[in-house]
């Protein structure tokens, strides 16, 4: 597969990732969390710098191949920690994440329940053979960020030079 294969491929797995994420939310009614919706943005960039280096067609293919890998290895990681506030493992941002409410007074309880949004970021709404769609995002985004790798590694073909 020569180097623009190998980019397309990684565009085109992030644009699928994207497009499933999207697919769930309006066809299937699962409202993204804010930490959902911070995962699809990697995606974006992904998709722009794959279809930047295959119009531009220039050397700087590394660049843009490195920049891909990036942008999948902050895509792994949001989806890393997101799966890690679902499981409990760690704390989540106060901002979509469900307080103690035994530590809450009724007003607190109250003040919070009119201006917290409904999706939580630490609960599982979707899981395929236990894995959230967070996890599955970390690894799909880990698969993705190697096929950049590799088209940041593979040379130019002549005639492209």
């Amino acid at each position: 597969m020569t180097v623009y294969g190998r980019i397309l491929l990684a565009g085109a797995g992030s644009a699928a990732v994207l497009l499933a994420a999207l697919a769930y939310q309006y066809l299937g009614g699962l409202a993204p969390c804010p930490m959902c919706i911070w995962q699809r943005w990697p995606h974006l960039v992904a998709i722009v710098l794959a279809g930047l280096a295959v119009t531009v067609l220039w050397r700087g293919h590394r660049i843009v191949a490195l920049a891909g890998a990036a942008a999948m290895a902050v895509a792994a990681g949001l989806g890393v920690f997101h799966t890690g506030v679902e499981r409990a493992w760690w704390e989540g941002p106060s901002t979509c994440t469900a307080a103690d409410p035994g530590s809450m007074n009724a007003s607190d309880l109250l003040d919070q329940l009119l201006v917290t949004e409904v999706v939580r970021c630490d609960e599982v709404v979707w899981d395929f053979l236990g894995l959230s769609m967070a996890s599955w995002n970390a690894l799909l985004s880990l698969g993705l960020a190697s096929i950049w790798i590799f088209a940041a590694r593979a040379p130019l073909p002549e005639l492209q030079r």
